[in-house]
């Protein structure tokens, strides 16, 4: 191997690893241009958790394949027929809050994708959190930070996908 062509590849080896070191640092799941959070390769909503288990098992819940339904152009996934189908009739009661991103980070005018593990159910409503301290933080005053989001969320919808 000549040295030009050892040098190439050992440039390409370090934008490959820096691909690589970026994608780790951004969540694949985390589609930030989109209206609800969702897979960028897969489609699935908030990760393919189901968002009616957070309701009934007080816990963060992976879906199943065989359960699926496509709302909004998000693939959604639940755990048995029974989350599906109250989902499917109130999709605005089960569905997270804000299509699944920050409400505190909204609340500063930014769209940062939920993480489903991250989540609180508050006020009949779900909401899932970037990180953990967003989270304590709306735990300890989730007023204080609601009505700013609801006021920013038409606004930032604007700018995310349609």
């Amino acid at each position: 191997m000549t040295a030009q062509r050892r040098d190439w590849c050992e440039f390409g080896r370090g934008i490959a690893l820096i691909w690589l070191i970026s994608s780790l640092c951004t969540p694949i799941w985390a589609g930030t241009n989109e209206r609800v959070v969702t897979d960028r390769y897969t489609g699935l909503a908030i990760g393919g958790f189901d968002p009616v288990a957070y309701f009934t098992e007080s816990n963060a819940l992976a879906g199943l394949p065989d359960y699926e339904l496509t709302e909004d152009g998000a693939v959604w996934r639940f755990r048995n027929e029974g989350n599906r189908a109250e989902f499917a009739k109130h999709p605005e009661v089960y569905g997270p809050q804000f299509g699944g991103y920050d409400p505190v980070d909204m609340a500063r005018g930014v769209t940062i994708a939920g993480n489903p593990r991250f989540w609180l159910v508050a006020g009949q409503r779900l909401y899932l959190f970037g990180r953990e301290d967003t989270r304590a933080a709306f735990a300890a005053a989730p007023d204080k930070f609601l009505p700013v989001a609801r006021k920013q969320w038409p606004i930032l919808q604007e700018t995310l996908a349609r």
